[in-house]
């Protein structure tokens, strides 16, 4: 979806293209109700902050569409198809995929939510060490760091979904 299509679909439509970046419609909303953008740096500032801050409610909601890390996005949405892209450079076997379940299920045992990281561009050993670390945070810093990786992955999406 170029700049001009944004601003010139209709909100029932934009939405739809927005939604897969990250499933919170306050955030959606927001972008399609600020249009139109005079370029899409100005569409990606106003994502970076676009109804923030999220609600924990928000941010659960959106994790129900975040297959772990280390485990492939199934189904044929864009979401998926954008997921699977994303944890392209975590497909690995052995250890490290041994140890990113284990790591994910301490995670989950702990936090009572999946394991989120932007994974564009990191290695599963680097997502390995980030969560190793991010197991001794409490609940309230968790949450912090999840929204802003929610924020990251929203508007990694968006600069996919404005370049197709």
């Amino acid at each position: 979806m170029r700049l001009d299509t944004l601003n010139t679909c209709t909100p029932a439509e934009a939405a739809e293209q927005l939604t897969p970046c990250v499933d919170i419609p306050r955030w959606v909303n927001a972008i399609v109700d600020a249009r139109p953008f005079s370029s899409e740096a100005e569409v990606i500032a106003f994502a970076e902050n676009a109804a923030h801050p999220w609600t924990e409610a928000e941010i659960d909601g959106a994790l129900t569409h975040h297959p772990r890390i280390g485990e492939r996005a199934r189904g044929n949405t864009t979401e998926a198809t954008m997921s699977r892209g994303e944890q392209a450079g975590v497909s690995t076997a052995g250890e490290t995929q041994a140890a990113l379940l284990e790591g994910n299920r301490a995670y989950e045992e702990k936090f009572g939510r999946v394991f989120l990281i932007r994974a564009a561009g990191r290695s599963a050993e680097d997502i390995l060490g980030a969560l190793n670390e991010r197991l001794h945070n409490t609940p309230e810093q968790e949450l912090d760091i999840i929204a802003q990786q929610l924020r990251e992955i929203a508007v990694l999406r968006l600069k996919g979904v404005l370049a197709a």
